[in-house]
């Protein structure tokens, strides 16, 4: 097996390389991680390229032009228009090539803004995603589309996971454009640093599943492996551990011992108040799966940042 992972030097990527070399990976399988600088996924030309070049027999594509809340409130076109191009050009090549199996990341951002909790994979399309990220949400959705277009037509056994937030080394820490949890580790780091108060914007109580992306890199390797379905399937932490910005913030300030106050800037907007997703059907299929516990994740997310903060993307 030779598995080409796209977006591989980003959060995911970087943590199944990880989990790859500490033991998870298998004689049988070559691993190929490739970023932006390998190849410009937005180009039809390229995306070939880079298939013929490599003869991938696998692929896991997490390549996508991503950011936090307020860089997807400012540039909707541009993540609509990126990310459907190197969707539609990773899945075609992969067609073309005559690779055996693809799995795309989606999130669940993409879900219906008017919804009933918990949601689960058959409620993808039941409805608009919300506002303020709509580019992303259904250019990712169309991945859904074109998975169930290229094994009805072609039998191509191309499917998708659907990650809640995921968080952990190799993030991207930028306050402005990054999402909360490793914008808010970067706030705290700085708090700490200029001994100011911490400010964590809005009002702290909209609520997250979060999933470390380590846990994440070693339910990837279990579908790559052994999931045969079309249909994705949500790979999230259970209802009951979702948490609140507030008490995410909490964690961190309790991580890295910062000592100063705690504020809420609630003119600031909140984002959508949950999205809390079911992981039912994973657990159907895994139902002994040990996620790591939050408060250890973000302190092992934590000391990475602190120790990497002068390579950190940031």
């Amino acid at each position: 097996r030779r598995i080409l992972v796209t977006g591989g030097t980003g959060l995911v990527g970087k943590a199944i390389e990880k989990v790859v070399a500490d033991g998870e990976g298998r004689p049988d399988e070559e691993w190929i991680f490739v970023s932006s600088r390998d190849a410009d996924l937005t180009s039809a030309a390229e995306t070939k390229a880079l298939f013929e070049q490599h003869k991938p027999t696998h692929v896991i594509h997490l390549a996508a032009m991503v950011g936090g809340l307020f860089k997807n409130i400012r540039y909707n076109l541009d993540f609509w228009r990126r990310n459907i191009h190197i969707n539609d050009n990773v899945l075609h090549s992969a067609y073309e090539t005559g690779v055996q199996k693809v799995v795309s990341c989606l999130s669940t951002c993409i879900f219906p803004d008017k919804t009933t909790y918990p949601i689960d994979e058959t409620m993808i399309h039941n409805g608009p995603p919300h506002s303020s990220n709509f580019g992303y949400s259904y250019a990712k959705r169309m991945i859904d589309i074109q998975n169930r277009g290229y094994f009805e037509q072609h039998g191509c056994r191309f499917t998708a996971v659907i990650p809640t937030n995921v968080f952990g080394p190799h993030d991207n820490f930028n306050i402005e454009d990054g999402h909360v949890l490793p914008g808010l580790i970067h706030k705290v780091y700085l708090a700490k640093q200029n001994g100011s108060a911490l400010t964590v914007w809005g009002t702290g109580k909209p609520r997250r599943q979060f999933i470390y992306s380590l846990d994440l890199a070693r339910l990837f390797l279990w579908v790559l492996r052994e999931y045969d379905e079309v249909e994705p399937i949500i790979l999230s932490v259970g209802e009951e551990d979702e948490v609140s910005i507030r008490e995410a913030a909490e964690a961190i300030v309790e991580a890295m011992d910062f000592r100063g106050e705690l504020l809420f800037d609630t003119t600031k907007a909140d984002g959508q108040f949950k999205k809390t997703a079911s992981n039912a059907k994973l657990r159907r299929y895994l139902p002994g799966f040990q996620f790591t516990p939050f408060r250890q994740a973000v302190k092992e997310t934590c000391a990475w940042f602190s120790t990497n903060y002068a390579n950190a993307r940031k």
